[in-house]
């Protein structure tokens, strides 16, 4: 599973990009999920999704939404899959190996939400006004790469809430040096539940998003200018027409699971997802 576009390896995240072609088809094994309108059937954790290959490849990977695998196209491991295949397990997959299947599904998860920390650690790396903390960030980021290179069995105990928590202190300072410096009311809407609300035009620019449940609503040429959407929850959410220029901390994931006509204007880096325009 991944996102349907990928963003230019820049700004120090060339590992944080999932790479299938290096991974042993992990998020198909490892991941359960439930029959939804995301997943057209069940599956265990640690059960391979009858769509994978022998080659460790979706045999369905272009026609996955009509498929009705539409949560495997926002998925996004973050790099994690290649990391724990050939670094963790040292290219030894699953299928060759069952002895280590088990240890292999369990890592993962642990190494995705590492690399997850990563990818926001690393862009808030590149917030001229969050200078005055860069030291603790690279500090921390350098801490958190080196946990993702530990053993099996070192992961597995890996207390990842606890360095969640820490990470997340540093990146709300950064946000809150870059959002003073911006435009707009920099409104507070820090895990609001704005589930199918309407906000087309809304003057959103700078504003606290972190958590917020936007799922279906509006956002019909919103301003987000610099807005901080880390968790934000956007799926079904309407951005035609909204200005993303600057936000804070967005994933692949969160875009793939929005909808807009392409008119959406996106931050540097990022592409358009294939089915804001297919349908």
């Amino acid at each position: 599973m991944s996102p349907e576009q990928e963003v230019p390896a820049s700004g120090g995240r060339a590992e944080l990009l999932a790479d299938c072609g290096r991974c042993f088809g992990l998020c198909c094994v490892a991941l359960p999920f439930a029959a939804s309108a995301d997943f057209a059937i069940d599956k265990a954790a640690g059960q391979p999704c009858p769509n994978l290959e022998p080659d460790f490849r979706c045999g369905i990977h272009s026609r996955l939404r009509p498929a009705g695998f539409r949560g495997c196209t926002v998925f996004d491991c973050f790099g994690a899959g290649q990391k724990v295949s050939q670094v963790t397990f040292h290219g030894r997959d699953w299928r060759a190996h069952p002895d280590g299947a088990r240890d292999m599904f369990s890592v993962f998860p642990v190494v995705r939400q590492l690399h997850e920390l990563l990818w926001y650690l690393t862009e808030a790396l590149t917030f001229p006004a969050a200078g005055v903390i860069h030291r603790e960030l690279r500090a921390v980021a350098d801490r958190i790469e080196r946990l993702t290179r530990g053993t099996a069995r070192d992961l597995a105990d890996l207390d990842v809430a606890a360095h969640r928590a820490e990470v997340n202190v540093l990146l709300l300072r950064a946000s809150e040096l870059v959002r003073a410096g911006g435009p707009g009311r920099r409104k507070n809407h820090r895990g609001a539940d704005l589930i199918g609300a309407d906000l087309r035009r809304a003057d959103l620019r700078g504003a606290n998003l972190r958590g917020a449940y936007l799922i279906g609503a509006n956002l019909t040429r919103a301003d987000l200018t610099g807005a901080d959407l880390i968790g934000a929850d956007l799926r079904d959410a309407n951005l035609t027409g909204a200005d993303l220029t600057g936000v804070l901390f967005l994933t692949r994931s969160q875009l793939a699971a929005a909808r807009s006509d392409g008119s959406t204007v996106l931050p540097g880096g990022f592409e358009y997802p294939v089915h804001w325009q297919s349908g």
